[in-house]
């Protein structure tokens, strides 16, 4: 018989229970046990088969997958894990950031919160002491990192339909006066932070021997060669970023706080486009602060809205991918947020890189957790997973008549859970307040 049928005749039979480890988030309804959440744990677990900790959540509005998110998250801090949230679209993580005494950042036009995309972080600290070698490797690491994020943001523009080109020559343009503009290319033992402000006037007024480094011509040319990359930068100086990411960091995280949030809800109004080309600026200043974190600082990384970076093109695709595939390395649970399978399967033509890169990156996820969602968006979901008809319609049926139900698929394991809050939680995961003052 298949498994479809299984479990008609053999209906007390039921799966083995994951182990008693991490956040307890509420029943298993198969087993009547208690669920509990250890994505890490159960990566160093072989019995059970998963092999990262990165965590997708998808669910209708109204479903309760915020709560169950920040229930995890907020749990999982009696085991050591901070919380950080790289961009709060929505404002979502203010109630349980005060809950834990820690007051979050707003990043938005007019206020003085600001983060520099091109700063060093923790790698430049005792640099002038480095042997040549370990200097070497740190500048590969904060170079290779800048130019992921200026190839995200200048991929992310359009000519038409067309993405800004941001090729090989590019890249040598823009590492050239990075080294330049940071002094590592005169060999200097005290490196000098820079900003985008900086790199775009630079290259609106090249020096000769960065003209000649980069083998061009002549100043014309070099101009002329590089005025799509200039204009797309411009638009971070000039544009409807101005004043968020093109000055020098103004504020000073605690990261030894159980939670940090980054708010982005001023950015509302300027659109998808901003708000993403926001979200991915925080995503590689996020990882510039977690490069030589100490063994055992374990953090949550929740990244909601993520389809909003995942739409800004290929390149953009590709830093969040990094992010993800690194995660059993720095010991961080990469979680993100979505809505529908179109959220993340509609980043590009259909069968382009950037579509194929979104797809393989719900699969660097081995834990997905599915809420309820109607019919022809849990179809969406069987495909995109692979899911048989009964969990299909536990989606479209079980989950959706109460908010925090939930299919949490734990590799190839299956398991329907209720999940269970404090009355204390429920008003933190409340998301519904701007309906109540309506």
């Amino acid at each position: 018989m298949t498994s479809d049928q299984a479990p008609v005749l053999w209906p007390f039979i039921t799966g083995r229970a994951l182990p008693a480890s991490g956040a307890q988030m509420g029943i298993d309804m198969l087993s009547g046990t208690s669920f509990f959440a250890d994505p890490n744990g159960w990566v160093l677990d072989e019995a059970i088969p998963v092999s990262n900790p990165n965590m997708f959540f998808y669910g209708a509005p109204g479903m309760g997958k915020s709560g169950t998110v920040k229930g995890f998250a907020s749990r999982m801090i009696s085991f050591g894990y901070r919380i950080l949230v790289l961009g709060d679209a929505k404002d979502e993580y203010e109630a349980l950031c005060r809950a834990f005494d820690v007051e979050p950042i707003a990043i938005g036009q007019g206020l003085t919160a600001r983060v520099n995309p091109l700063e060093f972080g923790p790698l430049k600290h005792g640099w002038e002491g480095l042997a040549a070698e370990e200097a070497r490797k740190r500048a590969a690491i904060v170079f290779s990192r800048w130019l992921t994020l200026i190839r995200g943001l200048v991929g992310s523009q359009r000519i038409g339909q067309t993405p800004v080109p941001f090729g090989p020559s590019e890249e040598a343009v823009v590492e050239a006066a990075l080294r330049r503009l940071t002094g590592y290319s005169d060999g200097r033992t005290t490196l000098t932070e820079t900003t985008i402000p900086l790199l775009w006037h630079l290259l609106a007024n090249p020096s000769r021997e960065l003209v000649e480094e980069c083998r061009y011509g002549s100043e014309r040319q070099f101009l002329d060669q590089t005025r799509l990359l200039r204009d797309a930068l411009g638009k971070l100086v000039g544009g409807t970023l101005k004043g968020l990411f093109d000055d020098y960091t103004t504020i000073n995280l605690d990261w030894t706080a159980p939670i940090q949030s980054l708010s982005l809800s001023r950015l509302e109004g300027l659109g998808d486009e901003a708000t993403g080309m926001a979200l991915l600026v925080l995503n590689s200043w996020g990882r510039a602060m977690r490069e030589l974190a100490p063994a055992g600082d374990m953090r949550i990384v929740i990244r909601d809205e993520a389809w909003k970076v995942m739409r800004l093109g290929v390149d953009a695709v590709k830093s969040l991918d990094a992010d993800f595939r690194l995660s059993r390395r720095d010991g961080d649970v990469q979680v993100a947020v979505a809505h529908k399978p179109d959220d993340t399967s509609s980043v590009g033509d259909v069968g382009s890189q950037a579509a194929q890169i979104a797809k393989d990156l719900v699969h660097l996820a081995d834990t997905k957790v599915l809420h309820g969602q109607d019919r022809e968006i849990g179809h969406q979901l069987g495909d995109l997973l692979g899911l048989n008809d009964i969990v299909v319609d536990w989606v479209t049926g079980w989950c959706r008549q109460s908010p925090g139900r939930a299919v949490w698929l734990v590799g190839d394991l299956v398991f329907r859970v209720r999940t269970i809050l404090h009355p204390i939680e429920k008003q933190l995961a409340w998301t519904n307040t701007a309906l109540e003052r309506a």
